[in-house]
């Protein structure tokens, strides 16, 4: 099964958030759609980012995995930009 991961840059964190809550709550809410690889807090360019690798049947059902995640996500946290990205070889090629 192709192996996803999506890329959530952050923002301002609602009041009561800490900022070590934000990534466990993403893995939760891709563990509701996907089986979880693997979690991460990067920061690119400057900003933070949870990465969430996770497996997924097709590019379309990756994109539904990203959507719920940014969505149960919206009350807690500010996302900046989202993207979803697929294994390919070595590459992660943009999907969303």
């Amino acid at each position: 099964m192709p192996s996803y991961r999506v890329t959530l840059a952050i923002g301002a964190l609602a009041a009561g958030t800490t900022p070590d809550a934000v990534l466990p709550a993403a893995a939760r809410l891709v563990a509701e759609h996907a089986v979880v690889e693997a979690q991460d807090v990067r920061l690119l360019r400057g900003v933070p980012c949870a990465v969430v690798r996770f497996e997924s049947e097709d590019d379309a059902t990756a994109v539904v995995v990203r959507d719920a995640t940014v969505h149960g996500l919206r009350d807690v946290v500010e996302i900046r930009s989202d993207v979803v990205t697929r294994r390919d070889g070595a590459r992660w090629i943009p999907v969303a």
